[in-house]
């Protein structure tokens, strides 16, 4: 099949929903689809760094000022949108590709409209929502008055029910996006990993070398975006705290945007007990992850989103401190340091202390992770994409005999 993928985004930026979108699209690859990217003019170029066949199309660069490459809203992004209709319009007009894949909710705005332009042409809109629009705009403090949010809500509620298909990424947000569809079907696809990342890689001790990391200390590591909404304050809380033991552990952050953190550290005088590796790239993650002990994600369920850092996590088989809450249990099952959302940086550092008391304790969580890792492939997720395009296309083709 020809697949279009609809990316209103800076593809490709070393943040989740790009790495879904990228590893959905290389899944798809492996199994011998086409694919075609319509994005933004700004990001990197996949090929740069992988072996791939899939085309990144860029929209003019008539917005040549707009640098950024963070999660987050920006009214800018309206103006670019319109000209990443213009580029779909094209694709569609001079691929006809059979079928178009609209991430995040703009995606799927845009897909939507392409279907009412092009009603005559057989293609399937499948779309993909990584969360809640309008959660993520609250966590960015966008949407402070209650008109906005009420206004934003009904939006969202309209996109939810675009698309001859709709995927979600985690569970909790499929139950939400079912209740707004007439046909109540919302296929999860969940996030994936690539296994063979993590065991083609040099030793510990040689990859701590490389990122410039203490050898004798536990190393307790974040990846992802460095945002509150991330819950990364709680985590900075967390490493202050616990400074009085900072001859025995080390922090590590990966990701950006860096300033928040980067001022933290300097506020606190945390040099020596955290490293920052900031812009951290997707193509290092493995390494990096590797270095560590521990790893927390205490991201709460207030978007909706699922976590494909835990699944990075798994992969290198590490002992996982995150939130309680759906989306983690049915990763993790019982085998994890579960912690309340309200807990705070205190929950944190209750985890962290409990496992740095009990290496076996540590130990086993990180081989129960790297197994429940196992089911979760990007080749599983591409097969299941596969199987929803197929089905719809030739539902679509026999509405036509």
């Amino acid at each position: 099949m020809k697949i279009l993928v609809i990316a209103p985004t800076p593809f490709f930026s070393d943040r989740g929903s790009h790495i879904r979108i990228l590893e959905e699209a290389r899944a798809l690859e492996a199994r011998g689809h086409s694919i075609t990217i319509a994005t933004y003019h700004i990001g990197k170029d996949p090929q740069d760094f992988i072996k791939t066949t899939i085309k990144t199309r860029r929209i003019s660069r008539l917005l040549f000022w707009y640098k950024k490459v963070e999660a987050g809203p920006d009214w800018q992004k309206i103006i670019l949108n319109f000209l990443l209709i213009r580029k779909v319009f094209y694709l569609l007009r001079t691929e006809h590709p059979d079928a178009v894949h609209g991430h995040l909710h703009e995606g799927a705005l845009i897909g939507w409209l392409m279907k009412k332009l092009f009603w005559k042409r057989d293609f399937r809109l499948v779309v993909d929502f990584h969360g809640s629009l309008v959660r993520e705009m609250v966590s960015h403090n966008y949407l402070s008055f209650a008109w906005l949010r009420r206004l934003f809500a009904q939006v969202e509620r309209l996109i939810n029910r675009c698309g001859d298909v709709a995927i979600a990424s985690s569970q909790e947000n499929a139950r939400d996006i079912a209740r707004k569809r007439n046909d109540r079907t919302v296929h999860v696809v969940e996030d994936g990993v690539n296994i063979v990342d993590y065991e083609q890689l040099a030793d510990q001790r040689a990859l701590r070398e490389k990122f410039h990391l203490p050898r004798d200390k536990k190393i307790i590591l974040y990846t992802g975006a460095l945002l509150q909404d991330k819950g990364i304050d709680h985590i900075l809380c967390a490493a202050q705290a616990m400074a009085s033991q900072q001859d025995k552990i080390h922090f590590v952050f990966g990701g950006y945007p860096r300033h928040d953190v980067a001022h933290y550290i300097e506020k606190h005088a945390l040099h020596e007990m955290i490293t920052l590796v900031s812009p951290l790239s997707f193509f290092d993650l493995p390494a990096l992850n590797s270095c560590a002990d521990i790893a927390i994600d205490p991201k709460d369920d207030k978007t909706r989103q699922a976590s494909g850092k835990i699944l990075q996590y798994m992969a290198a088989a590490l002992p996982i401190i995150c939130v309680d809450r759906p989306t983690n249990r049915h990763y993790l099952g019982n085998d994890a340091m579960y912690i309340r959302a309200k807990d705070g940086p205190d929950g944190i550092v209750n985890a962290i202390t409990v496992l740095l008391k009990d290496p076996q304790k540590q130990s086993i969580l990180g081989q129960k992770s790297k197994e429940h890792a196992k089911i979760y492939s990007w080749a599983n997720a591409g097969e299941k994409l596969e199987k929803i395009y197929k089905y719809n296309i030739v539902e679509l083709r026999n509405k036509h005999l």
